[in-house]
């Protein structure tokens, strides 16, 4: 395993960088988390004697943005000491850095919101399947893969294996092709309720 960088994270962004786009972000999604609606959390005290790394979260997806923003929320407040809760929004001040998602290289290219919610830990992947609406059939990218791995030495990665937000989607074989080759710690998430509180994209 390759040693960790101190100013950077495993694909050169600076911490700094990355602390204050996750407080920014953070504050602006707040009050849909713990306001508009309430974001129940439960088992994040199974997340407090993790290893820094080579963890694998794998997660159902409801939402573009508002599954990962809540699960920055939540392992941000673990990082603080805050169990299953939200409450004290003061964690954003000490957020979790080392936290990446796994998301559709197309999605993440659409807007300037996305493009920020990347630099935040989105580690970019094409879809094999689909494309611009399209079905398509192409061969995984290793570089792909590598990425992933690389992201998984140097902290903690949720992977959403069904690759769409649309209910009840076959899983993708690529995340038990990881499991396979990385052997990480796998923590399953389960995302309930926000198909209902908020639009595919992740606004109310």
């Amino acid at each position: 395993m390759a040693k960790k960088n101190i100013f950077t994270d495993a694909f050169g962004t600076p911490y700094f960088l990355k602390r204050i786009i996750i407080f920014i972000l953070g504050i602006v999604s707040y009050r849909r988390f713990n306001g508009f609606n309430k974001l129940k959390i439960t088992g994040t005290e199974h997340l407090v004697d993790l290893p820094d790394s080579n963890v694998l979260f794998v997660s159902n997806h409801q939402t573009y943005f508002a599954d990962v923003a809540a699960m920055y929320h939540a392992f941000c407040a673990v990082n603080n000491g805050y169990l299953n809760t939200i409450k004290n929004p003061i964690y954003l001040l000490n957020p979790k850095i080392d936290f990446y998602y796994v998301a559709a290289e197309e999605t993440m290219n659409k807007g300037i919101l996305p493009k920020i919610f990347k630099i935040a830990g989105a580690v970019t992947v094409k879809r094999t399947w689909r494309a611009e609406g399209k079905n398509v059939n192409r061969m995984v990218d290793m570089s792909e893969v590598d990425n992933i791995m690389k992201a998984l030495d140097n902290g903690w990665v949720a992977t959403f294996p069904q690759g769409t937000t649309s209910a009840f989607a076959q899983g993708r074989r690529g995340t038990a092709k990881l499991v396979k080759n990385q052997r990480p710690i796998v923590i399953p998430i389960k995302i309930n309720g926000f198909r209902r509180a908020f639009d595919k994209k992740g606004s109310e």
